[in-house]
C-alpha cells in the first residue's frame, strides 16, 4: 500500500475552509465537503436492515403455508426467500463495515488536519489563547466523538427506513397493530429526549476539566526539576490529586447519565414489543389474525428493539459529537495575532535597524544591542519587537516599532519570518536527530552547523550524545539538562542566521564561565547582523555595542524611557568583561559555584541546569 502520509492532495493546506460558526454547522461542513461516504453507508444500512425486517414477516408467511395445507411447494418457496434475505444482509453488513468506517476515517482524518493547520496558523500566539490540555483534549477524544458520529449515520438511516417498512407491513395486515407500531415506536424514541440534554451539560463539564488536568499534568512534567528544588511536589501534586478527583467526579456524574440513557434504550422497545405480543396474542385468540401473522407480529416487534436502540446510540453519539464540535469550532475562531497587510511593503536588503518609538529602543542595524528590563516584563517586549500587532498601538494606526523603517504590521509575514526570529525559555526541541532539530529541515552545510554549535558553546553536547548530530532526541531534550538544552537552543537560532534575531536571556541556564564564551562567540558570529539581547546579565552588556536599560515605567504606559549607553566599544567592553559583577553583588565566580550546587539539587537558580 502507498504511504500517502506525505501526499500533498491530503496535506493541511489542502482541506477547504471549515465553517466554524458552531457545531452543527462543522459537522454538516464535514459531511458536505465528502458526502460519498455516507450516502453508501445510508444506502448499505437499509440494505442491511430491510432483510432483517422482512424476514419474521417471511416466517410467518411459511407456517401459514405450512398450516393451510398448501403443500410444501409454498414452504420451501418462503425458506429460500428467508435465506436469499439473509444472504443479502450479510453482504450489505459486510460493506456497511467498510463504508461506515470509510465516513469515521473522513471525519477523524479532516478534523486532524484541520485542527494542525488551526495550529500552525496560530504559531506562538496559540500559547496565550488556548490551554496546551485544551488542544491535546480536541486532537484525541474530541476527534474520536466526531468520527464515532459519522460511523453510526449509516445505520441510523437503515433502522428508520427498516422501521417505517415493518409499520406499513403491519398497518397492511393489522391496522390495530400497526398503528400500536406507529405510535409506540416513535414514543420510545421521544421519551429518550429528556435525558440528552443532561448528558450533554455533564459531558461538557467533564470536558472541561479533562482539558485543565492535561495543562496542570503538563506543567508539572516540564517544571519537575524546578519542583523538587524548591520543594513544590507535595503542593502540586495535591493541586493535580483534587483536580483529577473532580475530573472523576464528573466523569462518574456523565457515566450515571449515559448509563440511564441505555437502561432507556432496552426498556423502552421492550416495553413496546411486550405490549405489541399482547394485543397480537389478544387478536390471534379472537380470530382476527392467523398463527403465522401472530408469528410475524412477534418477529416483528422484537425486531423494532433494534431500530429504537440504534436511534438511542445515534442520539447519544450526536449529542457527544455536538460537544466535541464546540471545542474544535473554538479553536477554529481563534484569530491569529500576525494579520497580512492589504499592501505589504518589502524590506530594505542587508542589515535592519529595529527601533520601537513608544519604548525608546534603537538597535542599530548589524550591532548587538542589549536591553535591560525588569524580567517579568522580558516576554512582552520581545513580542512587541517581533511580532506585529503586540504593541499597543496596532489596530490605531502603524505599529510603533519599525524594521528598517518599515512598520512592522506593513511588513509582509512570510518576509518577517525568514528575516526575524526571536528565541527565548518558552522554545522547545522537538523528537528527532540532533542535525534534523538544529537546522529545521533546511540545507546547512556541516561547516554552518559546527560554526554555530561552537558559538553556543554546544560542540560538547553533541559530542557526548550516542551518534553525536545523528543522535535522536526525545522531545523536549529531556534526557539533556537545562543548559545543554539551552545551547542547543541558541544554537538553532544562531544556524538560523536570520537578518535581526531577538534573544531573551539565553545564558540563563549556564555557569559564568560558560556565558562567557558564549558571548564572546555570539558577537563575533553576528558580527555585521542585527543582534537585539534582552538580559540583566553582566558579559552581555560588557560585550554590546549599545546598551539600553529600561524601567517598568519605560515600558508602554509609564512616563520614563530608556536610559541608553550609547557608543559602547566592543574591545572596550570585552576589557570590562571579566571584572563585572551580578547585579545582586556577588562574584561571577561564586555565581559559578551556585550555579553548580543548583543543577545537583534541581534548586531552580538562574542556572539551575548547567551542563557539564
Amino acid at each position: 500500500m502507498t504511504n500517502r502520509l506525505f501526499d500533498p492532495s491530503v496535506a493541511p493546506a489542502a482541506v477547504p475552509e471549515a465553517d466554524a460558526r458552531g457545531p452543527w454547522a462543522y459537522l454538516w461542513w464535514l459531511a458536505r465537503i465528502r458526502p460519498w461516504p455516507l450516502v453508501l453507508a445510508a444506502a448499505l444500512g437499509v440494505l442491511w436492515m430491510i432483510p432483517l425486517a422482512l424476514i419474521p414477516l417471511v416466517i410467518g408467511r411459511a407456517v401459514d403455508a405450512a398450516g393451510q395445507g398448501g403443500g410444501q411447494g409454498g414452504l420451501y418457496l418462503w425458506s429460500l426467500l428467508a435465506l436469499g434475505l439473509g444472504a443479502l444482509q450479510a453482504l450489505a453488513g459486510a460493506g456497511l463495515i467498510q463504508a461506515a468506517v470509510g465516513a469515521e476515517a473522513h471525519a477523524l482524518s479532516t478534523t486532524h488536519r484541520v485542527l494542525m493547520r488551526q495550529v500552525v496558523r496560530l504559531g506562538a500566539a496559540l500559547r496565550g489563547k488556548a490551554r496546551s490540555g485544551d488542544v491535546a483534549a480536541s486532537a484525541a477524544a474530541d476527534v474520536e466523538s466526531i468520527g464515532n458520529a459519522f460511523e453510526v449515520i449509516g445505520r441510523t438511516v437503515g433502522a428508520v427506513v427498516a422501521a417505517v417498512l415493518v409499520a406499513v407491513a403491519l398497518t397492511v395486515t393489522s391496522p390495530v397493530l400497526g398503528l400500536a407500531v406507529l405510535v409506540g415506536v416513535p414514543a420510545a424514541v421521544l421519551s429518550i429526549g429528556p435525558l440528552l440534554r443532561p448528558l450533554q451539560e455533564r459531558d461538557e463539564a467533564q470536558r472541561e476539566l479533562m482539558g485543565v488536568a492535561t495543562s496542570q499534568a503538563g506543567d508539572i512534567v516540564a517544571g519537575l526539576r524546578i519542583l523538587r528544588g524548591i520543594g513544590g511536589e507535595a503542593a502540586f501534586a495535591e493541586r493535580f490529586r483534587r483536580t483529577s478527583q473532580q475530573v472523576r467526579r464528573a466523569g462518574e456524574s456523565a457515566g450515571r447519565m449515559e448509563a440511564w440513557l441505555q437502561a432507556a434504550g432496552v426498556f423502552l422497545p421492550g416495553l413496546v414489543t411486550v405490549g405489541i405480543v399482547w394485543l397480537g396474542a389478544r387478536l390471534a385468540l379472537n380470530g382476527t389474525i392467523t398463527a403465522g401473522e401472530l408469528v410475524a407480529f412477534y418477529g416483528a416487534s422484537a425486531f423494532l428493539t433494534l431500530p429504537v436502540s440504534t436511534a438511542t446510540e445515534a442520539a447519544e453519539t450526536l449529542s457527544l459529537a455536538k460537544v466535541a464540535a464546540g471545542r474544535v469550532c473554538t479553536l477554529l475562531r481563534l484569530a491569529p495575532d500576525t494579520v497580512r497587510p492589504a499592501h505589504p511593503e518589502p524590506l530594505p536588503a542587508g542589515a535592519l535597524a529595529l527601533t520601537d518609538a513608544e519604548t525608546g529602543i534603537t538597535a542599530e542595524a548589524g550591532r548587538l544591542t542589549v536591553v535591560t528590563a525588569p524580567a517579568d516584563r522580558i516576554g512582552d517586549l520581545a513580542d512587541r519587537l517581533t511580532r506585529p500587532g503586540a504593541d499597543a498601538g496596532a489596530g490605531t494606526g502603524p505599529s510603533a516599532v519599525r524594521l528598517g523603517g518599515v512598520p512592522l504590521d506593513r511588513a509582509a509575514p512570510e518576509e518577517l519570518s525568514a528575516r526575524v526570529l526571536r528565541s527565548g525559555p518558552a522554545d522547545t526541541l522537538f523528537s528527532g536527530t540532533v542535525r534534523e532539530e538544529l537546522t529545521a529541515g533546511s540545507a546547512r552545510s556541516r561547516e554552518a552547523l559546527a560554526r554555530a554549535l561552537f558559538a553556543a558553546d554546544a560542540t560538547d553536547v553533541v559530542a557526548s550524545l550516542p551518534g553525536g548530530a545523528d543522535a535522536w532526541l526525545d522531545e523536549g531534550g529531556r534526557a539533556l539538562s537545562g543548559g545543554q538544552r539551552q545551547r542547543l537552543v541558541l544554537a538553532r537560532a544562531l544556524l538560523a542566521a536570520p537578518d535581526v534575531l531577538v534573544l531573551e536571556d539565553p545564558t540563563a541556564s549556564v555557569d559564568a564561565h560558560t556565558e562567557a564564551r558564549i558571548v564572546d562567540r555570539v558577537a563575533a558570529l553576528r558580527a555585521g547582523r542585527t543582534t537585539v539581547v534582552l538580559t540583566d546579565s553582566p558579559l552581555w552588556r560588557g560585550a554590546a555595542d549599545r546598551t539600553l536599560h529600561l524601567d517598568a515605567a519605560a515600558l508602554p504606559g509609564g512616563a520614563d524611557r530608556t536610559q541608553p549607553t550609547a557608543g559602547v566599544d566592543r574591545m572596550a567592553g570585552a576589557d570590562r568583561r571579566d571584572q563585572a559583577e551580578p547585579t545582586d553583588g556577588t562574584s561571577r565566580t561564586d555565581r559559578a559555584d551556585r550555579t553548580d550546587r543548583a543543577d545537583r539539587t534541581g534548586r531552580p537558580d538562574r542556572s539551575a541546569g548547567v551542563s557539564s
